[in-house]
């Protein structure tokens, strides 16, 4: 088996790190400070299985970007990877608008974060890219 498509295989390999990272964060740092009656316990269900969802979520698309990575025909699997970008996009559009409208002054510590995001999105889209080597030579 051999890789074929290496920025897909970044993409799957950053993708269940920002999996795995994005549990850990949670787990260790965010979803404690809702322990102890801070906020109702609905909200803080909604609010635990939200976080859960981005963590599958991040998995999934690793899952099927390691995948990809190892497939002959690329192009079978260009829409998946556009509409993935397309997600992640629109996840990121709203971070940063709704840390915009609630609360401005935090919005530089979604930085980082937003490089992340945007650096992953690049990466899939050039993988989205990446011809077959026949129609390279």
């Amino acid at each position: 088996m051999r890789i074929r498509n290496y920025f897909y295989l970044t993409a799957g390999i950053l993708a269940v790190l920002f999996a795995a990272t994005h549990a850990w964060n949670g787990h260790t740092a965010v979803l404690p400070e809702l322990d102890g009656g801070a906020v109702a316990l609905a909200t803080e269900t909604v609010f635990t299985y939200v976080w859960h969802i981005i963590t599958s979520e991040n998995l999934i698309f690793g899952i099927a970007f390691l995948m990809m990575a190892f497939v002959r025909e690329p192009a079978k699997h260009r829409f998946a990877a556009r509409m993935i970008a397309v997600i992640l996009a629109v996840r990121l559009a709203v971070i940063l608008g709704i840390t915009a409208a609630l609360d401005a002054a935090s919005l530089a510590a979604s930085a980082v974060d937003a490089v992340a995001i945007v650096v992953y999105i690049a990466l899939i889209l050039f993988g989205a890219r990446v011809k077959p080597r026949a129609a390279r030579a």
